[in-house]
């Protein structure tokens, strides 16, 4: 009781330091940057990205957007493009007058390159920028672009989707960290006995959260999806420990003289409670940053560091803010609205084998459901915001007025003759659903000589090393058509330049969703193995790994089964990090259910009497721990018009609940099935004097 002893002796100064470390947890909050572009965590060898750091060295160009401008005279463009050159950051301005003078007819231009910039009343600029696509600067130029260009015009592409996103995530994300608060704030005033305690949990976790985000700094930068997560799910996860703590309180001050000596009690009993749970929660989040897709690492370090302080706040500063609070908290208790648990337990393990049976009867629907759901999510970024935001507009402006669904990048040799450049165009717009392939030679050598174009107009296509050409296809990205137009282009480049690079969005999500299913594999099987490892370990069985997992991965089946038979397409990282966030943090209901059941049968209790009082004691901290989870999650699905935000609280609130009823319903009557297996193949189950007196009990018996 060392440890505990020393928390409640120095309690005042541990209060004292948790205040004082808010302000660099603050200051390193609001420096931290946050990366709205889920493409830069694509791994750094694959072509497309190596393609996109050649564009930003070599040419000097990162971020590629249309600007589309509808019913203007070309003086008045003209003028526009000039002021869109003058932007911070704007690299060059492709358009008309580029190549000619406005004196000269348009209908001079080559068919090829009319098409590509005018359709009807509409006329496209191509805006190239020196800086990368998410990055800071870039996002203020699309603004200061937008703020040029007036209602008429309209900006696309990618940067004007982080563009959007940034603006949207920074309006809704202190609304999800109220919601959470406010929700599970009031799930645990309604389950809990005291209508104090809520809030004293939530100050304890607040400040574990706040330090959590502020050393983050040191990451460099976090994803907006991790930012948006992190503190909801700090709260709900760790919400459990707050919880172990405060019921061994209330059960130590009946048995220890005075607060501070049950207090240390309490303290003790709940590290070594909390380490066992935490250990396969932490081993949840590490399993994501096993991904190559690294916006896994940036999810799990992040979410296990939040785990690890979590821990550490719920033995220092919550057990110093109950003593300081603790005449307060006496004065609110209440009657907590929990269901007779006693009754219940026992009408579970009276009806387990008809349990047994409909939870197998659920096995192959569940799990043709979950491969359904795994193999129907979607990876176009632009579809996991609303329809009416600024760049959604203008892509469908793009789509309608100049049949364009993606844009493509070719970094071809500028040593290639140009005849063979020529001849790879006219294959490439042969491959089904390209529109053409813009580069000097749709201008060279039709009508008009390289010699005679303006030279900034060659600078922007050609250096000495390489030579760009765009490519516009009728296929929206990461559609299954863009897909197989990529593998066809990239297989006519490589005929012509072996060293040739396909970039763009498109290519780079074609990557992604080929990395991502890989991710999905491995990233499923380390989580189960490491969890099924820690249990192994700490019940030191080797039948209770294999039903524990079995039971939280059904509820998994269940909760990713739905989304395919109510017709719900889910953003591709959902699925990955909810097998692996689901079964990390709700494998502790089983773990604390499990661990009871073995200490009631060690101390020689039979077997439907221990899974009776197991049960009845785990019922509302499970209750209590998967509503807190619920609540905190479910007001952010409700509210967030993210979408990849909204399905992965979505998943999380719906899994809470899946995992509870799994854990009360399923793991009980799994217990009273294989009690005889167990208890041989687990240590710590019963007394070698007791467990030959019931093996020659039930030899009588037969």
């Amino acid at each position: 009781m060392k440890f505990g002893k020393t928390v409640v002796k120095y309690h005042i100064l541990i209060l004292v330091t948790a205040v004082a470390l808010l302000v660099p947890s603050a200051i390193g909050m609001a420096r931290t940057r946050i990366n709205y572009d889920m493409l830069t965590y694509l791994p750094g060898d694959m072509d497309t990205v190596r393609g996109q750091d050649i564009l930003m060295e070599d040419f000097g160009k990162g971020a590629f957007s249309f600007v589309i401008v509808e019913d203007m005279p070309l003086e008045d463009i003209s003028a526009m493009k000039a002021q869109i050159e003058q932007v911070k950051h704007v690299d060059t301005v492709l358009w008309y007058d580029s190549f000619m003078d406005l004196s000269v007819p348009m209908e001079m231009l080559p068919q090829k390159l009319y098409d590509a910039f005018n359709s009807g009343n509409a006329t496209m600029m191509a805006v190239f920028l020196e800086t990368s696509t998410s990055s800071d600067d870039t996002m203020e130029a699309i603004r200061a672009i937008r703020g040029i260009a007036g209602r008429q015009c309209f900006v696309s592409g990618m940067s004007a989707m982080v563009t959007d996103l940034k603006d949207l995530c920074e309006e809704e994300e202190p609304a999800y960290v109220g919601l959470a608060v406010l929700l599970a704030c009031a799930a645990m005033m309604l389950f809990m006995d005291s209508w104090l305690i809520p809030f004293v949990f939530l100050l304890s976790i607040g400040m574990a959260i706040l330090l959590n985000m502020g050393t983050n700094y040191f990451l460099g930068e976090i994803s907006y999806l991790t930012k948006a997560l992190s503190a909801v799910l700090q709260l709900a996860v760790t919400m459990d420990y707050s919880i172990f703590l405060w019921n061994s309180y209330n059960e130590q001050k009946h048995e220890k003289s005075g607060k501070q000596a049950a207090m240390a009690a309490a303290i003790d009993q709940t590290l070594t409670s909390v380490l066992g749970s935490s250990v396969t929660t932490v081993a949840g989040f590490i399993a994501l940053c096993f991904m190559s897709f690294s916006l896994g690492r940036d999810l799990g370090v992040v979410m296990a560091k939040g785990v690890i302080l979590g821990v550490i706040g719920c033995v220092t500063t919550l057990p110093s803010l109950i003593l300081l609070l603790d005449r307060a908290l006496e004065r609110a208790g209440h009657r907590a609205l929990l269901p007779q648990a006693e009754k219940s337990a026992k009408r579970v393990t009276k009806i387990f084998p008809i349990l047994l049976i409909l939870s197998l009867l659920l096995v192959w629907p569940a799990y043709r459901g979950y491969k359904k759901t795994n193999e129907s999510v979607y990876y176009e970024l632009t579809e996991t915001l609303p329809k009416d935001m600024d760049f959604a507009i203008a892509n469908s402006r793009l789509q309608k007025q100049f049949g364009v669904g993606a844009t493509h990048m070719i970094l071809l040799n500028a040593g290639l003759d140009g005849d063979e450049v020529r001849a790879m165009c006219r294959e490439m717009e042969q491959v089904e659903g390209v529109k053409y392939v813009l580069g000097l030679e749709s201008v060279v050598g039709s009508m008009i000589p390289e010699e005679m174009l303006p030279k900034t107009a060659v600078e922007i296509l050609k250096n000495e090393k390489w030579e760009l050409l765009l490519v516009n296809s009728e296929y929206k990205t990461a559609s299954e058509e863009v897909n197989r137009q990529i593998e066809a282009l990239n297989a006519v480049l490589k005929q012509y330049d072996s060293g040739g690079m396909l970039i763009g969005e498109a290519p780079c999500t074609k990557d992604m969703i080929e990395v991502t299913d890989t991710d999905f594999k491995v990233v499923n099987a380390i989580s189960i193995a490491a969890i099924f490892l820690i249990i192994a370990l700490v019940e030191k069985s080797i039948s209770l790994p294999f039903i524990l997992v079995a039971v939280i991965e059904l509820a998994i089946f269940i909760n990713l089964g739905l989304p395919y038979y109510t017709g719900t397409k889910l953003p591709f990282i959902a699925p990955i990090c909810i097998s692996t966030i689901q079964l990390g943090a709700t494998v502790d209901y089983a773990i604390l259910m499990t661990t009871r059941y073995k200490r009631e049968r060690y101390a020689g209790k039979e077997k439907r009497e221990a899974v009776n009082t197991a049960l009845a004691s785990s019922i509302p901290s499970i209750l209590v721990s998967a509503m807190g989870l619920f609540a905190a999650t479910f007001g952010v699905a409700r509210y967030s018009n993210i979408d990849m935000i909204r399905s992965l609280c979505n998943l999380m609130a719906r899994g809470a609940i899946v995992s509870m009823f799994c854990v009360i319903l399923i793991l009980p009557s799994l217990f009273m099935l294989l009690d005889p297996v167990i208890c041989a193949t687990s240590v710590g189950f019963c007394k070698k004097t007791s467990c030959a007196g019931r093996k020659v009990r039930f030899q009588r018996s037969e």
